[in-house]
C-alpha cells in the first residue's frame, strides 16, 4: 500500500508539472510575444520631434513546481522580443537571485530552465531581471525588466509536534470533558495552497479514558470517576495528519503522560477493631505505652490523620498524640499508675482526616474509631511517704531529745514490707537531729538557736527492710520558734558631740536599737536611764515611742577644760515575754562650736592653742617647719657627698674616656685610653682596634660569629661579646711590660688624690667645719683641721 501511494503521488506530480509547463508556454505566447516597437511623436519647445521607445515585452511571474526529480531541467518559461527577427543578433541575459546557478537562459531562444531541485520551505520565490542586448555590441535593445519565479508547493512535509513528550495532571474523579492539556503540531507546507498544511488531530492510544478535539488538539477526560488509587498514570498517543485527514496525507505523533492527582476521597480506616497494650505501674508520665495507625490510601495533606481519645475510663490517665511522620497515634502515660488500685483501662480512640474536601463529603464520614485496652503490670515499687513533704516546728533552746515530729512511709506492694528510716547526713552536717529507725520520730540532739539558723532543711530516707535497693526520700523542713533570749542593743556604736555653748533641753543625738529575736519578742523598745542617774544633772533622755530615743542637754555651760568626755548609761528593754533589757553606754564629747552650732574642735589642747592662733595660722607654721627640715636634710646630704674634681677641657677637644685605676695611671692627661664613643657606636667598628701605647706583634682578627648584630640594642650581648674577644685576643692588655707613671699629669687643678702629705702641705682648703660634725668625725677633724689647731694639739 505504501508503494502504491508513492506511485500515485509521483504520477500526480508529473501531471501537475505538465500542467504548469503548458501554462507557462501559453503565458509566454500570450504575454511575451508583442507587436513590433513603434514610436510616439512629441513636439518639443523648439519644434523638435522627440521619439519615446516602448518596451516590446511584458510579463508578471513564472511558476515552477518544487521537488521535481525528472532527468531533464524544468522549463520555467521563454523570453522573446518582437524585435527578434530570428537571425541570432539578439542575446538574452538573465540576472538576479539564483541566475546562472539555479536558473539558466538560452541566450538565443530565451528559454529559462531550472537546473536544481527547488524546496519551497527553504525559499518560496526568486526575483530575476531579464534584458535583450545586441550580440555583437552588447548594446541594450530593451530596458531591463524584473519578474518573479514562484516555487509551487507540494505536500512534502509531515506535521511535527512542538514536543516529543508531554506531561499533564488532572485530578482524579474529574467530570467527563475536563480539559487536561492542549497539544499543537505545525506543518512546513504552504497553508495558502491546497490542504497540505490543514491538520486534523486524533487519538491512537489512551481510549476510552481520554479523547482529543480534532481541530484544536485539546485532550479531555472521557470516563467519569477515574480513581487514582486504582490507576495513577496513563500513556496517550496523539496523531496530527495533514490534507485534512484524508488519505494520502502525512502525519506525526506525540506521547502524552497523564497523571491523576489525589483528592481526599477516602476516609481513614483502622485495620483492626481492638488494640491490646500493657504498661508497668513504675512508668513515669510521658512514657510511651503503644501506637495505633489508621490507613488512608490518599496521599499528602489528603492523607493526614489526627488521633484523639473520645471515651473510656482511662481518659484521665492516658493521652494520645499524632506522629505526622509515620501517621501513627502515640498513646502515652499521663499520670502515675498503681497496680494495686486499678489493673486495666479502656480507651476509645478516633482517627479523622485533617483536611476534608466538600466535593466528596458524601463519601464520608472521614473518620474511624477503635478500642484500646491497656493492662497495668505490677512492679516492685519503693516505699511511699504519706506526704510529699513535711514541715515541723520546735522551740529554740529546747532540751536535747525533744520530739520534733514524725514521718511515715509504707510499701505499696502487696507484700507490705517493713520500713526503716534514716536521715541524710549531707543535709544535717551539724547533727542537730536524730530519727527513730522503726517509727520515724525525729528528735533534737542539741539545743537550737533561731538567731543562728531559723530553718533546718533535712531529708529522710525510707527503705524496705528486705530490699535495701528500694528506697524513698522526702524533704523535711523544721522551723525553729523564737523565744525571747536576746536583749536589745544599740543599733550602732554611737558617739555623741555636744557644744560648750549648748542650750538647755537641746537635742544633740537620736539613738535606736536592734534585737536579734523575732519581731514578736523585739520592738517596741523602751529607752530609759538607770534609776541611780535618773536625775543626771547634765543630760536627760526622751523616749520617742517609735523605737528611737533622743538625748537632750539638761544644763548650759560645758567646758572642755574641766571635763571633755561624759559616759551616759542607757537601759533598753524589748517587748517580749518575759522582757529582756540591757544597759548600753553612750560616749559624749564636749566640743567647741561657732555661733551657728557647727563643730570646730573637740580636744582640750586645741582649745588652749586657739586662744592665741587660728587654725590657718597653725597650719602655716607646721608647713614652714616641714620645709625647713627638708632644707636641712638636703644640705647635710650634699655636704656628705664626695667632692668631684673640677676638670677643665677645651671646648674643641671634649672627649669621654674610660679610665682604669687598677694601677697608678697617667692621670687625666692620659688620653690614650679606650674611647667611650666606640661603645656608643658599635656599627662603626670595622675591625680590631689595638691599644695605642704598645704596638702588638700581630693583628688579631675577631671571629665573625662573635660580632653583635648591627643596630643591636642589647647592651648585655654587646658587653659579653667584647669580653669574649678580649679573653681570646693575645694582643690585648695586660701586656708583659712595666709601665711607670712618675707624675700626676700636667696642669691638673684637682691636685693629688693622696692624703699622705696633707698634714704638712699648705692647702687653701678649709676643713674647720669637721669640728662641728660630732665625735664620730673627731679623728678626721684632727687630721684635716686648721694649722693652728694642729699645732696646739701637737
Amino acid at each position: 500500500p505504501k508503494m502504491k501511494e508513492d506511485n500515485c503521488l509521483h504520477a500526480a506530480l508529473i501531471c501537475l508539472g505538465m500542467l504548469c509547463y503548458s501554462h507557462a508556454i501559453t503565458t509566454e505566447k500570450l504575454n511575451h510575444t508583442r507587436p513590433s516597437l513603434h514610436g510616439h511623436h512629441e513636439k518639443g519647445k523648439e519644434g523638435q520631434v522627440l521619439h519615446r521607445s516602448k518596451r516590446g515585452w511584458v510579463w508578471n511571474q513564472f511558476f515552477v513546481i518544487e521537488e521535481y526529480t525528472g532527468p531533464d531541467p524544468v522549463l520555467v518559461g521563454r523570453l522573446h522580443s518582437d524585435i527578434d527577427s530570428g537571425d541570432g543578433n539578439i542575446k538574452y541575459i538573465l540576472s538576479g537571485e539564483g541566475a546562472g546557478i539555479i536558473f539558466v537562459i538560452d541566450d538565443k531562444s530565451g528559454n529559462i530552465h531550472a537546473t536544481k531541485t527547488l524546496d519551497r520551505e527553504e525559499r518560496a520565490q526568486y526575483t530575476l531581471t531579464a534584458q535583450a542586448v545586441d550580440r555583437n555590441t552588447n548594446r541594450p535593445l530593451e530596458p531591463p525588466s524584473e519578474f518573479i519565479v514562484k516555487v509551487q508547493d507540494i505536500n512534502d512535509n509531515p506535521p511535527e509536534f512542538l514536543h516529543e513528550n508531554y506531561h499533564a495532571n488532572v485530578p482524579e474523579r474529574s467530570n467527563v470533558g475536563t480539559s487536561v492539556i492542549q497539544v499543537t503540531a505545525s506543518d512546513a507546507d504552504d497553508p495558502t495552497y491546497g490542504n497540505s498544511a490543514k491538520l486534523v488531530y486524533s487519538i491512537l492510544e489512551g481510549q476510552p479514558y481520554f479523547s482529543v478535539e480534532a481541530q484544536t488538539g485539546i485532550i479531555r477526560t472521557a470516563l467519569p470517576n477515574m480513581d487514582r488509587e486504582a490507576k495513577e498514570e496513563y500513556h496517550v498517543v496523539i496523531q496530527a495528519k495533514d490534507m485534512g485527514g484524508h488519505m494520502g496525507g502525512l502525519s506525526g505523533t506525540t506521547k502524552v503522560t497523564i497523571t491523576l492527582t489525589d483528592v481526599n476521597d477516602n476516609p481513614p480506616k483502622f485495620p483492626q477493631s481492638v488494640y491490646q497494650m500493657s504498661v508497668s505501674e513504675a512508668a513515669v508520665p510521658g512514657e510511651e505505652v503503644g501506637r495505633v495507625k489508621a490507613k488512608d490510601p490518599d496521599i499528602g495533606e489528603n492523607g493526614l490523620v489526627a488521633y484523639s481519645i473520645i471515651d473510656g475510663d482511662g481518659m484521665d490517665m492516658f493521652e494520645i498524640t499524632t506522629d505526622y511522620e509515620t501517621q501513627e497515634g502515640v498513646v502515652k502515660l499521663k499520670k502515675l499508675l498503681d497496680f494495686e488500685t486499678k489493673k486495666s483501662y479502656s480507651l476509645k480512640v478516633e482517627a479523622a482526616n485533617v483536611h476534608i474536601d466538600p466535593k466528596f463529603i458524601s463519601n464520608g464520614p472521614f473518620k474511624d474509631t477503635v478500642t484500646v485496652k491497656i493492662s497495668v503490670e505490677d512492679a516492685d515499687e519503693p516505699p511511699v511517704f504519706l506526704k510529699p513533704s513535711y514541715i515541723f516546728e520546735v522551740q529554740e533552746n529546747a532540751a536535747s531529745g525533744t520530739v520534733v515530729g514524725k514521718v511515715h512511709a509504707k510499701d505499696p506492694d502487696a507484700a507490705n514490707s517493713a520500713i526503716r528510716y534514716s536521715i541524710d547526713r549531707h543535709t544535717d552536717l551539724e547533727r542537730y537531729f536524730i530519727i527513730n529507725a522503726e517509727d520515724g520520730n525525729i528528735k533534737t540532739i542539741k539545743a537550737l538557736d533561731r538567731e543562728e539558723i531559723a530553718w533546718h532543711n533535712i531529708s529522710v530516707f525510707a527503705v524496705e527492710v528486705h530490699k535495701q535497693h528500694q528506697e524513698a526520700k522526702v524533704p523535711v523542713a523544721i522551723k525553729v520558734i523564737d523565744v525571747n533570749d536576746n536583749a536589745p542593743k544599740f543599733a550602732a556604736a554611737y558617739e555623741a558631740f555636744v557644744c560648750e555653748n549648748a542650750r538647755s533641753n537641746q537635742q544633740f543625738i537620736t539613738i535606736s536599737a536592734d534585737d536579734k529575736d523575732d519581731s514578736a519578742n523585739g520592738p517596741r523598745f523602751i529607752f530609759s536611764l538607770p534609776p541611780e542617774i535618773i536625775h543626771n544633772p547634765n543630760f536627760t533622755l526622751r523616749d520617742n515611742r517609735d523605737n528611737t530615743a533622743s538625748v537632750l542637754v539638761r544644763r548650759e555651760g560645758f567646758s572642755r577644760q574641766k571635763q571633755d568626755l561624759y559616759l551616759l548609761p542607757i537601759v533598753i528593754s524589748d517587748g517580749g515575754l518575759p522582757p529582756m533589757s540591757s544597759t548600753n553606754t553612750l560616749t559624749i564629747r564636749v566640743c567647741g562650736c561657732d555661733s551657728n552650732g557647727s563643730l570646730l574642735s573637740c580636744n582640750a589642747e586645741a582649745y588652749i592653742l586657739n586662744a592665741g592662733l587660728s587654725t590657718g595660722a597653725l597650719i602655716a607654721i607646721l608647713a614652714c617647719i616641714v620645709i625647713l627640715l627638708v632644707i636641712v636634710v638636703l644640705f647635710v646630704t650634699l655636704k656628705r657627698q664626695k667632692k668631684e674634681p673640677l676638670i677643665v677641657f677645651e671646648e674643641e677637644d671634649v672627649r669621654e674616656n674610660i679610665i682604669t685605676y687598677d694601677d697608678e695611671g697617667g692621670g687625666e692627661e692620659d688620653t690614650e685610653a679606650f674611647d667611650i664613643a666606640t661603645l656608643q657606636n658599635p656599627d662603626g667598628i670595622n675591625g680590631f682596634i689595638p691599644r695605642k701605647d704598645i704596638k702588638p706583634e700581630y693583628q688579631y682578627m675577631p671571629r665573625p660569629g662573635l660580632r653583635p648584630a648591627p643596630n643591636s640594642v642589647d647592651v648585655d650581648d654587646f658587653i659579653n661579646t667584647r669580653i669574649q674577644e678580649a679573653d681570646n685576643d693575645p694582643t690585648a692588655p695586660p701586656y708583659d711590660s712595666i709601665q711607670i707613671y712618675g707624675y700626676e699629669g700636667r696642669g691638673s687643678v684637682a691636685g693629688s688624690l693622696s692624703s699622705l702629705e696633707s698634714a704638712t702641705t699648705d692647702s687653701d682648703l678649709d676643713y674647720d667645719y669637721l669640728q662641728n660634725w660630732g665625735p664620730r668625725f673627731k679623728k678626721l677633724a684632727d687630721l684635716y683641721g686648721s694649722k693652728d689647731t694642729f699645732d696646739d694639739d701637737s
